[in-house]
């Protein structure tokens, strides 16, 4: 069976690639020549590495998880309820004004409205904000159990909260607000944090 040519690309760089691609014009505002010039490939390669545009953004969603959003995760293990919060808080604004960075957030922006045939990536970003929301109101609900939040709290007021405040400051981001207008509201969210 003959072996063919060996890739002349690193996959990693043109996935990253791809990804800040994806991130700063949203899912249907990044053309196949956009990624592939991006990429340094052209579009058989694209396709026998990734797939099909649709492939290549989903494993651009895991990319930024794995990647630049891992702060989300290593928030949630904090030892506090109120650390949780403001690591995650904290670190979303470094993200999302980190001028190496296209402004805002990738889950929030990039496939926010798009038409008919990329709905389903839609929904698919909608499902993952909510396993992060669902994430968050796990931690505080085991911040009840450890006393480290009031019994009463509802968590899933809690978590919803938090991340709205998370996507809002993301938007704001993406409409030129600087780290520290957007460290200003996480003190704010903060000072009104249940003790």
């Amino acid at each position: 069976m003959p072996i063919g040519r060996p890739r002349a690309f690193d996959i990693d760089v043109a996935l990253d690639r791809a990804l800040e691609v994806f991130w700063r014009k949203g899912y249907e505002g990044a053309t196949l020549p956009d990624l592939t010039r991006a990429m340094g490939i052209n579009r058989p390669s694209l396709y026998a590495a990734f797939g099909n545009k649709e492939a290549l953004f989903r494993k651009a969603i895991e990319r930024y998880l794995e990647g630049p959003a891992c702060h989300v995760q290593d928030a949630l293990s904090e030892p506090t309820a109120r650390a949780v919060v403001d690591r995650l808080l904290r670190g979303s604004i470094e993200l999302i004004t980190d001028p190496e960075n296209p402004r805002g957030c990738f889950m929030v922006q990039s496939a926010l409205a798009c038409g008919d045939t990329a709905d389903c990536l839609r929904r698919e970003l909608i499902k993952r904000r909510a396993l992060g929301e669902a994430a968050l109101r796990e931690r505080f609900e085991r911040a009840i159990a450890d006393g480290d939040l009031p019994a009463e709290s509802n968590t899933t007021d809690l978590a919803r909260y938090v991340m709205t405040l998370s996507h809002g400051m993301a938007v704001q981001a993406a409409g030129g607000a600087t780290r520290d207008d957007l460290t200003t509201v996480a003190s704010m969210a903060m000072q009104a944090w249940p003790s």
